[in-house]
């Protein structure tokens, strides 16, 4: 045998046992969080989370309303991190106006659209004994002028500097409480309400179309809410 075949044969094991480099390992997907979706439905209202969620609930609320308030100050955030950001509930948030001082909030609340609307909302209920607070003693005069009235409200509740702590100029909040189209669409769901015999008052749940009656906080709606996983994922 050969001096270059001998050779061949001593080197021949050592490259047949140089390991070859695994392949990377697939990490699994993230999964979606469903607290980022926010839609506008065919009714105007805007919805949050899974679309095609098993559990569709609606809730009723007013601006102006202290229940409401309490539900998002005690409920709000449990919801969205257990339910909705999984896709198991989707929240669609429904007006019934109460009042010059609610309609100016809820138009308020949809300015800047989907992506601005829950910020908006949540941030009105967080700072609702403030600016109710001042509500209760304003003296503004009546107008003819809807928009210039409203205006004021906002201007002398602070509504406009909460607003624009978020980036919304009072300049682009005017323009939302002149938005007609958001005008009929809060009055339409005002509307609507009173079309569920059922409906009692804010706040007032709706789920998978049936009347949550005798629900209006966060302790009698919770029992009601699908069964989480095990896993806490």
């Amino acid at each position: 045998m050969s001096l270059l075949a001998v050779g061949a044969l001593v080197v021949a094991p050592a490259i047949a046992q140089t390991p070859k480099p695994h392949p990377a390992a697939a990490r699994p997907a993230a999964a979606t969080d469903w607290t980022r979706t926010v839609t506008l439905g065919a009714n105007g209202a805007y919805i949050l989370g899974n679309p095609n969620a098993r559990t569709r609930l609606v809730e009723y609320m007013s601006y102006t309303c202290p229940h409401c308030s309490h539900f998002a100050a005690e409920g709000m955030a449990s919801l969205k991190k257990d339910w909705i950001r999984r896709g198991l509930v989707s929240l669609e948030v429904r007006n019934f106006v109460r009042d010059p001082f609610d309609l100016t909030a809820a138009l308020l609340a949809r300015c800047g659209g989907a992506t601005r609307f829950i910020a908006n909302h949540e941030a009105l209920f967080a700072n609702f004994d403030p600016w109710m607070n001042v509500a209760q003693s304003y003296n503004g005069a009546e107008s003819a002028d809807k928009v210039a009235q409203m205006a004021d409200i906002a201007d002398k509740t602070g509504l406009f500097a909460l607003l624009a702590k978020r980036g919304l100029t009072p300049a682009a909040q005017r323009q939302c409480l002149a938005d007609k189209q958001a005008m009929s669409d809060v009055l339409g769901l005002t509307a609507n309400a009173w079309d569920i015999k059922e409906f009692s008052g804010t706040p007032f749940f709706v789920m998978n179309g049936k009347a949550l009656e005798h629900v209006h906080d966060w302790a009698t709606l919770r029992p009601l809410l699908p069964p989480l996983p095990r896993s806490g994922n």
